[in-house]
């Protein structure tokens, strides 16, 4: 990045794009999240600190590990898929996809995960 952004402007672009997303450390320990209050995939502030697979329903932990251990094992960067959701009564559309977060060496430092509705209104 091209210059430096004031945190409070920083924080305002991170709960404004209209993406949200969770950020790992290579330990898979959950860093931070944005839009905590709008989430599709709400979840409780304690899981800061904690595994990622603590996040994932139990039918989709070996997905996210199988994407996780391709990040540190160097075999992609990034992954990509959509699921259907039913949000309040109404089909839904919503797009995953995950980023290695690599230092300038190219050694794995975590991971970003991002969601996002697409469902055309």
């Amino acid at each position: 990045m091209i210059g430096e952004l004031p945190n409070d402007v920083l924080n305002a672009i991170l709960e404004t794009i209209p993406i949200e997303f969770s950020v790992l450390n290579k330990d898979d320990e959950v860093l931070a999240w944005n839009k905590h209050e709008t989430r599709i995939f709400k979840r409780p502030t304690g899981v800061v600190g904690k595994n990622a697979r603590n996040c994932h329903p139990k039918s989709s932990v070996h997905k996210v590990e199988k994407i996780i251990n391709d990040f540190k094992e160097g075999n992609r960067n990034t992954a990509r898929f959509w699921i259907d959701l039913t949000i309040e009564d109404k089909k839904q559309k919503v797009m995953i996809e995950y980023y290695a977060l690599r230092d300038a060496d190219g050694n794995y430092i975590g991971c970003l995960e991002a969601s996002q509705n697409i469902t055309i209104k």
